[in-house]
């Protein structure tokens, strides 16, 4: 049996060692956004206006700046439906985006997420909790974000404000979607009590009409690198 000399089989090793070594750095951070979509199925929200957010959803995760983001950090990708205290519910897991199927097959799971509630109130603060329990099932990823989008404040279970702690020690931006159908000013309200993190932002849509067009914008910078600080 041939037997490989001493020298070249550290030879061998070395070169073995430097490659796990130049590996292993890019494994660890593959994936770079986690990234909750968290949408308002509170009584405030009529079955038209549901499907409006379902769609605009879909249509924005089909965007080519968005998909082509998705793909280049390897992002992995989850909804969550949000009404009144205790009734908040991921009804699509955590989903990784590598190529354009992929994102077409995230598309399609939300644009077809059934509702899962229809007439109870708004607890914001509980829809961070769960997002932000969430990500332990994709603790790798470098960047966490929670991409909230509603129609009215808060009015039951922990503010939403009282979440920041929780948020900044996680290092979790939080962004919202305002969506203004009276003169509350709830782009006022998110910015001052929901927002959270380093380039946090506010988008706001003029009603459920304006929505699928904001909401698109609002993906485009918030997954994209060199736009997710941007004022």
């Amino acid at each position: 049996m041939h037997r490989v000399p001493l020298g070249a089989m550290l030879v061998i090793m070395r070169l073995l060692l430097a490659l796990c070594l130049a590996v292993l750095p890019i494994r660890a951070f593959a994936c770079e956004l986690a990234l909750v979509l968290a949408v308002d199925v509170s009584g405030s929200v009529d079955e038209a206006e549901y499907r409006i957010q379902m769609d605009g959803l879909a249509a924005a995760l089909r965007d080519g700046i968005v998909v082509d983001a998705l793909i280049e950090q390897q992002a992995r990708v989850s909804l969550i439906q949000w009404s009144g205290s205790s009734r908040q519910k991921q009804t699509v897991g955590w989903t990784t985006v590598k190529s354009a199927s992929d994102a077409a097959a995230l598309a399609d799971a939300i644009a077809n997420d059934p509702r899962k509630w229809r007439n109870y109130s708004t607890a914001i603060g509980e829809a961070l909790s769960l997002a932000i329990n969430s990500f332990d099932a994709v603790a790798g990823c470098k960047r966490r974000v929670i991409d909230v989008s509603g129609d009215g404040m808060s009015n039951e279970g922990v503010p939403p404000e009282q979440m920041r702690g929780a948020l900044k020690a996680r290092k979790i931006t939080v962004n919202a979607l305002a969506i203004e159908t009276d003169d509350h000013d709830l782009t006022a309200y998110f910015y001052e009590g929901l927002i959270q993190g380093d380039g946090a932002f506010v988008i706001t849509a003029n009603g459920f009409e304006d929505y699928p067009a904001q909401i698109r914008r609002k993906l485009q910078r918030e997954t994209t690198k060199q736009l997710s600080r941007l004022e």
